[in-house]
């Protein structure tokens, strides 16, 4: 049995981690701190896990952590860096949820992030935790980034288009929506329900801090640089992304169903969809996976590629999970076959 810990657990993430590794048939949480909730019981904060869990917040400082055998950081950008060194000396598999160790460009990330970096050999070490394109690398690591929800939808709708060099990549662009859940659970004015519900906005257009993570993920795909214009957006629900990508292509006679089917066809969390399909958030609402359906639109040259997924379990906790599994070798679908709740 393999036993985890979790720091940072009283979030959307935290709270998704928890609902996945306690149902999870190898694992036992032994850890999970809070500093402003160190005593509660988490079931007390997560009603939803009564009788499921019975543990208490500890405070971050816990030596218990270092007793276990993966840890999870679902913290704010700049903790992990701080606390997973120490694990990882004591042999601690770490799973950071945030963005710490995503940029490999230290100073790219300390301009996006406000922040300069602590650890930059352990930045250097750590595999970037998209299954799909790491899998190999994620088994022996000893620290692995999770992707961000936007780069997660974006680059594994996009990847097969950008390996083979299918489309030009001068010109790529990201229209990507969110629910709420995504900006966390900490109170936002624009997140409150007055001022999200009935509305629908853009933000970051000038830049976003997942632009940096989705074209490092493609340009390594792709062997070249690419140009991306990635605009996010906020829509009025809980959770879910929608990502509408486009690309030019360069053979218009192209088959994408087959290029797409053939690239996923042995992903257990990638479910390419039959032609002329358009993927529904709530398909995948609670679940790992990314339904993604392929279009070419009519008297143009373009490929039009829709990507959704729930951002908090593909998208965060789930692929967390994932990686969690390929790294401790465990069936990588363990813990993680759900269906999606509706309505």
């Amino acid at each position: 049995m393999v036993t985890a810990g979790i720091v940072g657990g009283t979030g959307y993430t935290g709270v998704e981690l928890l609902r996945l590794l306690a149902a999870h048939p190898e694992v036992k949480l032994t850890t999970i701190t809070s500093r402003g909730q160190a005593g509660q019981r988490v079931d007390a904060v997560f009603p939803n896990l009564r009788g499921v869990l019975d543990l208490r917040f500890s405070d971050p400082g816990d030596a218990s952590l270092a007793a276990c055998d993966v840890v999870f950081f679902a913290t704010p950008n700049g903790t992990a860096m701080q606390m997973a060194p120490a694990l990882v000396e004591r042999g601690v598999r770490v799973i950071d949820l945030g963005a710490d160790f995503r940029i490999r460009d230290l100073a790219l990330w300390s301009q996006w992030y406000g922040m300069e970096h602590t650890c930059p050999d352990l930045a250097a070490e750590a595999v970037y935790g998209l299954p799909e394109r790491h899998r190999e690398a994620i088994r022996s690591a000893r620290l692995v980034a999770n992707p961000g929800c936007y780069p997660t939808a974006v680059q594994l709708g996009l990847l097969p288009l950008v390996e083979t060099r299918a489309v030009e990549l001068s010109h790529v662009v990201a229209d990507a929506k969110s629910g709420a859940s995504g900006a966390g659970r900490q109170p936002k004015q624009h997140t409150l329900l007055c001022e999200a519900t009935e509305n629908f906005h853009a933000y970051g257009a000038g830049g976003h801090r997942h632009l940096p993570e989705i074209r490092q993920g493609l340009e390594e795909a792709a062997g070249q640089p690419v140009g991306l214009t990635f605009v996010p957006h906020l829509v009025p629900m809980i959770r879910g992304i929608h990502a509408t990508l486009y690309a030019p292509l360069k053979d218009p006679a192209t088959d994408l169903q087959s290029l797409y089917e053939a690239r996923y066809a042995d992903e257990p969390f990638v479910d390419v969809l039959p032609p002329g399909s358009h993927p529904e958030t709530r398909s995948v609402r609670g679940n790992n996976l990314v339904r993604i359906a392929v279009h070419r639109p009519a008297d143009s040259d373009m490929a039009l590629v829709l990507a959704v997924e729930d951002n908090l379990v593909k998208g965060a906790a789930g692929q967390a999970v994932q990686n969690m599994n390929l790294m401790l070798g465990l069936d990588e679908t363990a813990g993680l076959i759900h269906t999606a709740v509706l309505p």
